[in-house]
């Protein structure tokens, strides 16, 4: 296991890449059923280079949702993010709302994983999600950020268009109080 860096992506690499080397993937419910449809971009939006997600989120089928997923280590291996206080966002919206999921090596199954939901307005934003303000979800295993293993931007759980891009991600620590 290797320690995280800041940087999660800068969008410095070619598309799809993250920093990390790793590749963004776009998910939708398709792989259980569903029929919600989305595209993955990487584009200049509002003057900043991004990566975007958009499409339609449907229920029909049982579905639900978009997601665009990077996983943090090699091979999918885990990183070490005890070090850090949470994750920091730069994203632009359509003033929906949308949830960062985290997956670590504690969770086996799919549907488990770590949310916190944020609004992403039509201007760019910074936002900060705190870990400790993840709710564990379909999963007793508290979260443990020393075995994180992959980061989801999720459009979930209603009808909705979903357009979500994003600028600049990376891990934050708070400055202590000396």
């Amino acid at each position: 296991m290797t320690d995280a860096t800041e940087i999660i992506d800068d969008l410095s690499r070619p598309a799809p890449l993250a920093i990390t080397g790793n590749g963004w993937v776009l998910i939708s419910d398709r792989v259980m059923g569903g029929v919600s449809s989305g595209s993955m971009s990487r584009e200049t939006v509002a003057g900043r280079p991004a990566i975007r997600m958009s499409g339609g989120v449907s229920l029909d089928n049982n579905g639900g949702f978009l997601q665009l997923a990077l996983d943090l280590g090699d091979a999918g291996a885990p990183v070490d993010a005890s070090a850090w206080t949470g994750i920091q966002l730069d994203v632009l919206g359509n003033d929906q709302t949308y949830n960062l999921h985290l997956r670590t090596t504690d969770l086996a199954r799919p549907w488990e994983s770590y949310r916190q939901s944020f609004q992403a307005r039509p201007s760019w934003q910074t936002l900060r999600l705190p870990f400790d303000r993840f709710v564990p979800h379909r999963t007793e295993q508290p979260l443990r950020t020393s075995r994180l293993r992959r980061i989801g931007l999720i459009a979930i759980g209603r009808e909705f268009e979903a357009d979500l891009a994003i600028a600049d991600i990376r891990f934050y620590a708070e400055a202590s109080a000396d």
